[in-house]
C-alpha cells in the first residue's frame, strides 16, 4: 500500500462506544438556535437526570453550583467565539451531593452541522477532590512549618533565659527537641501500634514539657487533669490542640515572658472533661485576639468534629482562658 493510499478501515463504532464509556465521557449536542440540549445515556447518570426528560441548557444551569452557574452560562455563550478547544470545569449539586464535570469540545462554531454543536462531558470529580486535597495539606504543612519555626524561635528564647553559658544553653535546647520528639511518638504511634492509648495527663505534660524553664523558671506550666486514658485518634486530635494553644502561647500569650505561667487543669463534667488552659502574667491583652484564622479554625474543628467538643475563650489583662469540653463517649476512640 503506497502512502497515497487513502482507503481506510470502516470504524468500528461498537469499539470507539466501549472506548468512550470506559473513559466515562459523556457525549452531548446543543442547538445554538433552539437551546436543546441532546446527551447519551452516561450524561443522564451524570447529570442525575431521569431518562426522557426535554433537555435544555437552561434545565442543566439548574443544577449547575450556584457559585458556579453565572460564570458557566457566560463561558458557555464565549465558546463560539472561542478559536480552538475550550474546556469548563464546573460543580454540580443535586441535594448535598456535588459533582465536578468538565465540559470540552471546540469552538469558533468549528464542530457546527446544521446549528448543532457536539462535545463532550467527562466527570473529574476524583480529580478535583484529590487537588483539594492536595490544596489542603499543602495549606497545613505550611502552616505546620511556621509553627515549628516559631516554635524554635520560642524554645531558643525560653532556654537563653535560663542558660549560663553556650554549652548549658546547647544541653538545654537539645533536651527539648528531645522532648519535641517523643511528643511526636506519642501522638503518631508506629505500625502496628494503632490501638495503644495514652493517658490524658500524659498527652498535656509530654506535649508541653519542651516549653517548660529550667533552673529559675522550671515548673512554670503546671498539669492536673484527671487520671484516664484516651485512644489514639482522640490523642492524635488533642495534641493538635495542644500543639496549636501552645505555639500562640509561645508567640504572644504567657509562654512568650518569663514571668508567664500556665495552669492545665481539668474536672469530670457529667461524662464529659473539662480542660481549662489558663495563662497568667503574659502580655497585657488590650483587645481580644482574631480567632478566625488557621490555628483558630483548627481548634474548633478539632474539638467540634473530632471530639465532640467545644471550646471557648476569655481574655484576662495576664492571657488567655481557654475552656475545652471533650465528650466522654469519644475519649477511648
Amino acid at each position: 500500500m503506497s502512502n497515497n493510499d487513502t482507503d481506510h478501515p470502516e470504524w468500528d463504532y461498537d469499539a470507539l462506544r466501549r472506548a468512550i464509556d470506559s473513559a466515562g465521557v459523556s457525549l452531548w449536542t446543543w442547538n445554538v438556535d433552539t437551546d436543546e440540549f441532546a446527551m447519551d445515556p452516561r450524561g443522564y447518570e451524570l447529570w442525575e437526570i431521569p431518562q426522557g426528560h426535554t433537555l435544555t441548557f437552561e434545565l442543566l444551569s439548574e443544577k449547575i453550583h450556584p457559585a458556579d452557574r453565572d460564570r458557566v452560562s457566560a463561558a458557555f455563550s464565549a465558546t463560539r467565539a472561542t478559536v480552538g478547544s475550550y474546556e469548563i470545569d464546573f460543580r454540580t449539586k443535586v441535594g448535598p451531593r456535588v459533582r465536578w464535570i468538565s465540559a470540552r469540545g471546540q469552538g469558533d462554531d468549528a464542530s457546527i452541522v446544521k446549528r448543532v454543536v457536539t462535545g463532550i462531558f467527562l466527570d473529574i470529580t476524583d480529580r478535583k477532590q484529590a487537588e483539594e486535597g492536595h490544596e489542603l495539606l499543602a495549606g497545613e504543612m505550611s502552616h505546620r512549618v511556621k509553627n515549628l519555626l516559631a516554635i524554635a524561635t520560642g524554645l531558643t528564647r525560653i532556654t537563653s533565659r535560663s542558660s549560663t553559658s553556650i554549652e548549658d544553653m546547647t544541653q538545654q535546647l537539645m533536651s527539648r527537641l528531645t522532648a519535641l520528639d517523643r511528643a511526636h511518638d506519642l501522638v503518631r504511634p508506629l505500625p502496628g501500634e494503632e490501638g495503644k492509648t495514652a493517658l490524658l495527663g500524659d498527652i498535656f505534660t509530654v506535649l508541653l514539657a519542651p516549653y517548660d524553664d529550667e533552673g529559675a523558671f522550671s515548673g512554670r506550666i503546671r498539669v492536673a487533669v484527671p487520671r484516664m486514658g484516651v485512644g489514639r485518634v482522640t490523642a492524635t486530635a488533642l495534641a493538635m490542640v495542644v500543639h496549636e494553644l501552645a505555639t500562640n502561647s509561645v508567640k504572644y500569650g504567657a509562654l512568650s515572658v518569663e514571668g508567664g505561667a500556665l495552669d492545665v487543669s481539668g474536672a469530670m463534667a457529667g461524662e464529659d472533661v473539662q480542660i481549662s488552659w489558663s495563662e497568667q502574667g503574659g502580655p497585657e491583652v488590650a483587645f481580644p485576639p482574631d480567632l478566625s484564622g488557621y490555628g483558630s479554625s483548627l481548634v474548633r474543628k478539632t474539638l467540634e468534629g473530632q471530639l465532640g467538643g467545644s471550646v471557648s475563650y476569655e481574655w484576662s489583662k495576664g492571657g488567655a482562658i481557654v475552656t475545652l469540653l471533650l465528650s466522654g463517649e469519644r475519649m477511648s476512640s
